[in-house]
């Protein structure tokens, strides 16, 4: 039997929500082991001058627990 856990991760990126998506995932990856799944939780933009200044995600992170 195997346990999972989950852990939220925010991403920010000013590329877009695919960068700050591989971001979020690289940087799970970088402390957390065995991760399966990510679910994204919210997007939104911030605004600076009149035009999208920052792409943000929240992101649900699953990771299997080792034995």
């Amino acid at each position: 039997m195997s346990a999972a856990k989950i852990s939220e991760i925010s991403s920010t990126s000013a590329r877009g929500f695919q960068d700050a998506i591989e971001q979020g995932i690289a940087r799970a990856n970088k402390t957390l082991r065995n991760v399966r799944n990510v679910w994204i939780k919210e997007h939104q933009v911030r605004v600076g001058e009149d035009a999208i200044a920052e792409y943000q995600v929240n992101m649900m992170v699953t990771f299997v627990l080792d034995d």
